[in-house]
């Protein structure tokens, strides 16, 4: 055999397999373990989330003074709302002992759009 073919032939196949890794990993969706990983976390929070705001929503609904305070709440800004969702207790869920901040968030977001 001739072993500048041989060379030629490897070289051709390395080539080639960083060419496949380049168009897999830029195009074709490929992502790493720990990508994937962060991903699937992310949509467990966001699905967390996306259950426990009406939860919050809901105890906002059975407070006594809740049109004062919905009116306050549009009264803060924007990033203090989940702080004052979470203080008056809306956002702590049954059997928790504080709330969690992207539900706190979520539920002040949920009765901004809801008081418009």
């Amino acid at each position: 055999m001739d072993s500048e073919k041989i060379k030629q032939s490897l070289w051709g196949a390395v080539g080639g397999a960083v060419v496949l890794a380049v168009v897999g990993f830029t195009w074709g969706g490929w992502v790493t373990g720990s990508t994937a990983q962060s991903l699937a976390d992310d949509a467990a929070q966001e699905s967390v989330v996306a259950r426990l705001a009406p939860i919050c929503v809901e105890q906002f609904n059975q407070d006594s003074e809740k049109d004062q305070k919905l009116k306050e709440l549009k009264e803060e800004s924007s990033w203090k709302r989940s702080g004052y969702a979470t203080k008056q207790g809306w956002a702590i869920m049954p059997g928790e002992k504080e709330a969690d901040t992207k539900v706190a968030e979520k539920c002040a977001e949920l009765l901004v759009e809801l008081g418009q």
